[in-house]
């Protein structure tokens, strides 16, 4: 057999394929925008699902740090045929004979009601509740990382008078945005002079932002509140947490250290953020099966394009176009394809991670790796999707190709 001279043989640059596949593409544009939508949803969804989980993680980061990794929480546990209290020793007990425990302070619950007046119904304290403070309580802000909006915390004088230092929500509730005046509420019948309002905790202390603090010997005498404390918070030299929380139980209920609950609120948000990950994967599998079926349509709408092109890839058969010539052109067709639904998703993805961090005012953070990622994966996946039409295209029998379907 002879063979073509080098000089006569047919030549394809690869310009003139990719014109070709863009050809074949825009010449059935339905169909084009169509397939490439099945891989633009898998590509938006991987790279969405990424961006979600990581504006997740940072805002749980975030509430982590503020909070402080070094906070306990101690409450009363479970008891025994009734209900079980925190010991009114337990404060004094935990900061004296636990030196790991760099700050306690405890709240004492007041059975009094918050209004702005006496001329509110009693019973409308929007939700305000009441706590109080001894002056061995005076550093609370300390393990909770609290800070002050306007005014002053308590000090050794005001928790002997009645004075209140109100939560955020306490003060929008109550109706107190500054102390121009000496602006006064009513906790029962009794006015107390509001010295000072806390910023808002934006973390795990939302009990904090609804109360109103005042001083326990007040509260003792005008409303009967007993020195049984409701909630103890200690702050904790790291390295020596573990070891904090073993010993707080029995150091603050000797005889019944089972009714001692110790926890920590971090606890809540780094759980979220292993969650947040399990899922992250899960919808990351299910992205990339989406992606593998968009992969399938393409290959299945590739094999109908060589099925009805029989008569271009005839003709151009006999032309001079070679095996590898027809074969290079469905390949680069179904890579461009898909490259073009990858594109398409990448923007999707990337609008929906925007906007989720717009409604939920997390910081914007693009998943750059992601992005990388789905745009390769398009690539690959269309490449490998065109092998099968490319190999049926380059092996019809030209003579066979153009003759008229009877």
């Amino acid at each position: 057999m002879s063979r073509t001279p080098r000089g006569l043989r047919s030549r394809l640059r690869l310009r003139d394929v990719v014109r070709q596949a863009l050809l074949g593409l825009t010449s059935r544009k339905l169909r084009t925008a169509l397939t490439a939508l099945g891989i633009s949803i898998g590509i938006a969804s991987l790279i969405s699902i990424q961006g979600i989980t990581e504006a997740n993680q940072a805002d749980a980061r975030a509430e982590i740090d503020a909070l402080g990794s070094d906070l306990l929480f101690i409450t009363p546990g479970t008891g025994i045929g009734e209900d079980a209290e925190l010991l009114p020793s337990a404060p004094a007990m935990l900061d004296t004979h636990i030196d790991a425990l760099e700050h306690v302070a405890a709240i004492y619950p007041v059975d009094a009601a918050a209004r702005r007046n006496e001329l509110i119904p009693e019973v409308q304290t929007g939700g305000v509740t009441v706590s109080a403070v001894t002056a061995a309580d005076l550093d609370l802000l300390e393990p909770v990382n609290g800070s002050i909006a306007f005014g002053r915390f308590h000090d050794a004088t005001s928790v002997e008078i009645p004075a209140v230092v109100l939560g955020s929500l306490a003060a929008e509730r109550l109706g107190v945005r500054h102390l121009v005046g000496h602006p006064t509420v009513n906790l029962s019948g009794n006015e107390f002079a509001v010295i000072g309002v806390l910023d808002e905790f934006e973390t795990l202390n939302t009990d904090l932002n609804r109360t109103a603090i005042v001083g326990l010997n007040v509260a003792a005498e005008l409303f009967e509140t007993t020195d049984v404390p409701s909630a103890i918070y200690a702050q904790v030299a790291p390295e020596l947490l573990d070891e904090a929380r073993e010993l707080i139980p029995a150091q603050a209920n000797p005889a019944a250290p089972g009714e001692v609950a110790v926890s920590r609120p971090t606890e809540a948000l780094e759980i979220r953020e292993v969650i947040d990950e399990t899922f992250a994967r899960i919808l990351q599998a299910l992205a990339l099966i989406v992606l593998a079926v968009g992969g399938i349509g393409i290959a299945n709408i590739m094999v109908i394009s060589v099925i009805e092109r029989r008569g271009e890839i005839g003709l151009r058969r006999s032309l001079g176009a070679t095996r590898r010539h027809i074969a290079s052109q469905f390949i680069v067709e179904s890579t461009v394809l898909s490259l073009l639904g990858g594109l398409l998703g990448v923007g999707i993805g990337v609008a929906i991670v925007f906007g989720y961090a717009r409604f939920k005012d997390f910081e914007l953070i693009i998943p750059w790796f992601w992005l990388s990622v789905g745009v390769g994966a398009a690539f690959v996946l269309g490449a490998i999707a065109g092998l099968y039409p490319a190999w049926r295209a380059s092996r019809l029998d030209p003579a066979e190709a153009v003759r008229p379907a009877a």
